[in-house]
């Protein structure tokens, strides 16, 4: 669509896109697509690790020409049959370490639970010991043959002595037990803390896009902590609040959170026109995708770890965007917000 709308608040142009929950300053900012409803995710290239291609066996000085042709047709892929393997061990991908730690994780919590276990079974061993020390401490009133009183004496002070070796010995294994939750949790924070420190992804924040199509303001980035699981009913909520009293068309892709039964339901309660453009043509709503190149780019050299200090990003992009200028423009020059007030004047 080359043509734009002719007055504020007659035409908006809307889009979601995705960023990591945490991202890091010398991480790339992927590019994902949530159309589908499941999230596509731009493969990024390992840092310093070039493509393997055989091809590369002609730029080892080492090897003579016969040495490097032979070894070219061994690593290239036969005109039948598999491909056969020259390196039979290669570095791990950062997919495959994330895999490691989380394995290696859940084998720290299977030793806990199996620690719990045997301690569940040693406090019970102690439960019953201590009472039968204390039923000894404290015998039946019935009449039994008393011994003599210093027999008495030096048969309470073992029992006495053994229960102090009781206590001794619980005391002990309560303090181990708390060094051993120490070292327990220190290895689980190391283990997160690796995972977070690679450029996997693993979790997802949504961000609803909301711009004019006449003035090209930002009218507001709803943030969505279920990420790739945001529904059309959490969609049509965050609009509800955005939309303007005079809007007339609402531009979107054919993503399913635009497609829905309640969405559609929700564009004849607010009596606007949904425009859904063509299939496999995202320049259609290049409005809204021109803005969310111009967010990435701003979010690239920002770090956040968690959805609040993202949160604290968007709104101020969003001062900055509508504050600055935007060639975009019919006046070149003029800011979002400086065009908006002259049509309105006009």
């Amino acid at each position: 669509m080359s043509r734009t709308a002719d007055l504020p608040g007659q035409a908006l142009n809307v889009d979601l896109c995705f960023v990591p929950l945490s991202h890091l300053v010398d991480v790339k900012l992927s590019a994902v697509s949530g159309s589908s409803g499941h999230l596509v995710v731009e493969r990024l290239k390992e840092p310093g690790k070039e493509p393997d291609y055989p091809g590369k066996v002609f730029a080892d000085p080492k090897l003579d020409y016969a040495e490097a042709v032979q070894a070219f047709v061994k690593a290239s892929r036969p005109l039948f049959g598999p491909r056969i393997e020259v390196d039979t061990v290669a570095n791990p991908s950062q997919r495959v370490k994330i895999q490691l730690l989380r394995q290696e994780e859940a084998q720290l919590c299977i030793e806990r639970r199996n620690i719990r276990k045997r301690r569940e079974l040693e406090d019970t061993a102690w439960q019953a010991t201590w009472s039968q020390r204390q039923r000894c401490k404290n015998p039946s009133t019935e009449k039994i043959a008393q011994p003599k009183p210093r027999a008495r004496w030096g048969a309470r002070k073992v029992q006495e002595e053994h229960r102090q070796a009781l206590r001794k010995q619980h005391r002990q294994q309560s303090q181990q037990r708390q060094q051993e939750d120490e070292l327990w949790r220190l290895n689980r924070k190391s283990l997160r803390e690796q995972m977070t420190l690679l450029p996997i992804v693993t979790a997802w924040i949504a961000i609803l896009v909301v711009t004019d199509n006449c003035t090209r303001q930002c009218l507001g980035l709803p943030l969505f902590v279920a990420g790739p699981h945001v529904t059309a009913e959490m969609v049509v909520a965050a609009l509800r609040v955005l939309l303007p009293a005079n809007l007339q068309f609402l531009i979107s892709d054919r993503g399913i959170h635009f497609t829905a039964d309640v969405f559609q339901q929700f564009a004849k309660d607010a009596e606007f026109v949904h425009v859904v453009i063509a299939r496999h043509r995202p320049q259609s709503n290049g409005i809204a995708e021109r803005f969310v190149r111009s967010l990435k780019e701003w979010l690239a050299d920002k770090a956040w770890q968690s959805d609040k200090e993202l949160l604290e990003f968007l709104s101020l992009f969003l001062l900055e965007y509508n504050d600055r200028p935007h060639q975009g423009l019919p006046i070149p020059g003029l800011s979002p917000n400086e065009f908006a007030k002259r049509i309105w004047l006009a």
